[in-house]
């Protein structure tokens, strides 16, 4: 008898948009809230997040990095995490500091949060299963007024 674990999945369910600005056209402060979801696919396996840590990305730049403290995700069921960020004078290349600012304008801020977790799949208590998960989410948020989550991509591999 073979059996695999699926993997779980790491998503995005909401995100805030704080504040978003540019100090002397190239320093960016944001404040970001992002509401994460971890589901655990299996019907006989419960997963253990033991290490996890949420990166932002403004381009190819990493803007802020959060650790969430472990937690557990019985079979069949959801975990969510609420993962505030603040960045504070993260200095952006010219090209990606133009970008943001047309994108301020045209009402649409695009983002990247990967997220690296350490996890290990319980089938009762005899068999344990230990590997890394690496989850990339693509968010839109508008930058004005009502910040609203506009679309997300997410992808999470083994």
């Amino acid at each position: 008898m073979l059996f695999r674990p699926r993997s779980p999945r790491f998503d995005v369910s909401s995100v805030t948009l704080n504040a978003a600005y540019l100090d002397m056209g190239y320093l960016l402060n944001a404040d970001v809230t992002v509401l994460a979801n971890f589901t655990n696919p299996n019907k006989k396996v419960h997963v253990d997040f033991s290490y996890l840590v949420v990166n932002l990305y403004y381009e190819d730049t990493l803007i802020a990095s959060r650790a969430i403290y472990p937690f557990s995700v019985a079979s069949r069921q959801t975990m969510f995490a609420d993962v505030h960020m603040v960045t504070s004078q993260v200095r952006l290349p010219i090209k990606d500091s133009l970008k943001l600012t047309e994108q301020i304008q045209n009402n649409g801020i695009e983002f990247q949060l990967k997220g690296y977790f350490r996890t290990r799949s319980n089938l009762g208590s005899f068999l344990r299963y230990s590997y890394w998960l690496y989850g990339k989410c693509s968010i839109v948020v508008t930058a004005l007024l009502v910040v609203v989550l506009v679309s997300r991509s997410c992808r999470t591999k083994r």
